[in-house]
């Protein structure tokens, strides 16, 4: 698939990565207004094509009692309208076969979660909404076995797929991201790093999942420098309040410097 065929997407001949950023979930109206136009006039400056990213809801909770959304319509409202306001396009993730065509009525990119990617049933229904589909690399998964999602939603009549990789799980609690399989998933289709849950460190005894924050540089330029298509970055004004996924998320004041030099180094990269 080619960036173009993602509606309202703009900067598609900078010749630069593109970006999915946002907060994790979904919290309220003005969060996601207030991370969305600080976003946008970065990217803007940059010249980064920019997906707004943004769960409606979140169903792979550690703690029955751990934040999962504001209610779906109300969260899928709130994701149209980022995208009317800024005339960015969007993506959510969904996790079971009839949310995919409610969340295609709001957004333009559909996601698979990470460790939903092997459901065909899901993935095919993602696909035939005739949306982009976000294929998230299972923790468990090779990069090899990720040619066969992405020809699910071939099979289903679709070329519209990336593949983002969000890191392997090492032992129990802890993720690393094996960067020789983005050449071979680049094979099958765009392939998108995923920083910040790379940097996850789950199944902490709290029921809290942990995170790296302070290493978010480190894994975003080894992925420039590998050749990834994209990023994805969670990112928010307050991350230690954040209802979700606070402790791996990029404070939203970093993001500007954290991308210029991202810039800078792609464009080395291409000069060789």
């Amino acid at each position: 698939m080619q960036l173009s065929d993602i509606p309202q997407i703009k900067h598609v001949d900078a010749d630069n990565f593109f970006l999915l950023a946002g907060p994790c979930a979904i919290e309220g109206e003005d969060m996601a207004l207030r991370i969305a136009e600080k976003v946008v006039k970065i990217t803007d400056k940059l010249n980064i094509p920019y997906v707004f990213k943004g769960s409606f809801k979140k169903a792979n909770r550690s703690r029955i009692d751990s934040f999962t959304g504001i209610g779906d319509e109300k969260a899928l409202k709130i994701l149209r309208k980022v995208s009317e306001t800024f005339k960015v396009p969007t993506v959510t993730d969904i996790h079971e076969v009839s949310d995919a065509a409610m969340a295609a009525e709001y957004v333009d990119i559909l996601q698979i979660p990470a460790f939903l990617v092997r459901q065909t049933d899901l993935v095919v229904a993602a696909a035939q909404t005739g949306k982009v589909v976000n294929l998230k690399k299972g923790q468990f998964m090779s990069p090899e076995a990720m040619k066969h999602a992405v020809q699910k939603v071939k099979d289903s009549g679709s070329d519209k797929a990336w593949i983002t990789d969000r890191g392997t799980m090492f032992g129990y609690q802890d993720m690393i991201v094996d960067f020789r399989g983005i050449p071979t998933m680049r094979e099958f289709a765009p392939t998108v790093l995923d920083v910040t849950h790379s940097l996850q460190q789950p199944n902490q005894t709290s029921g809290v999942t942990g995170g790296r924050p302070d290493m978010i540089e480190t894994i975003a330029r080894a992925g420039i420098v590998n050749h990834v298509d994209g990023l994805f970055i969670e990112t928010h004004f307050d991350p230690a309040n954040a209802k979700s996924d606070g402790p791996n998320m990029l404070d939203l004041q970093y993001l500007e410097g954290l991308l210029t030099r991202l810039v800078a180094i792609r464009k080395t990269v291409n000069s060789f």
